[in-house]
């Protein structure tokens, strides 16, 4: 069922902010940083697939969530919504839900054998399609998963996320110039201000964090041993 309240943008971040420090979804250590998929250091660390544990908080964050791209994108934009595997397949399928449309998934490479297929489920010529992820750091991983329905005769111009790094100024621009708007719930901004107000870490940490999000890739320069 489609939600039928709409939180201002600020709360649906504050409270976006508040879940994941409540579920200890956050991790913050700017002493022994936390290493990336990129092989970068980073002080922070974020973990949304816990959220499929937690009933009430997934709920609550898949109607932000389908509430902010109905806001955004419009309420009869869309004729299907794909998970990116595998972060993204849950929530995909909560949001397809809430919207009433197909789901499909999108595997980061063929798998090799059978159809040697990328998508799963039906996806149809034409259909326009709603990227679902857990969250995004530059936007780069989103372009293959884009590219892959593209190639079906689908349009994919919206990708939807719970959160989003909001540090890499390049994020937007790379995802714009391949043509797909982005939509999320909260950054590290929103996190630090409700740790602050929490006080969920102490001021050291908080500081340090706070350093590495004014210019991370200064951070990453001075503490990549």
């Amino acid at each position: 069922m489609i939600p039928t309240s709409y939180p201002p943008r600020e709360e649906i971040a504050r409270l976006t902010a508040r879940m994941l420090l409540e579920i200890e979804a956050v991790h913050f250590n700017a002493a022994e940083p936390f290493t990336l998929a990129s092989g970068l250091p980073s002080p922070t660390y974020i973990d949304c697939r816990k959220l499929i544990s937690f009933p009430r908080i997934r709920s609550t964050l898949m109607d932000f969530l389908t509430v902010t791209v109905l806001r955004d994108a419009g309420f009869e934009a869309f004729d299907n919504v794909a998970g990116g595997e595998t972060a993204g397949i849950p929530f995909a399928a909560l949001v397809a839900e809430r919207m009433g449309l197909p789901m499909t998934y999108v595997r980061k490479k063929p798998k090799g054998y059978g159809r040697n297929a990328r998508i799963e489920g039906a996806m149809s010529e034409g259909e326009r399609v709603l990227l679902v992820e857990d969250l995004t750091t530059d936007g780069g991983s989103k372009l293959s998963f884009v590219d892959a329905i593209r190639e079906t005769g689908a349009s994919c111009g919206h990708t939807a996320v719970i959160f989003y790094y909001g540090i890499f100024p390049e994020t937007e621009k790379t995802l714009g110039d391949h043509g797909v708007a982005l939509h999320y719930l909260c950054t590290w901004w929103d996190v630090l201000a409700e740790a602050r107000a929490q006080g969920a870490f102490d001021a050291a940490t908080l500081d340090g964090v706070e350093e590495f999000l004014n210019d991370p890739r200064k951070w990453q320069e001075v503490n990549n041993k």
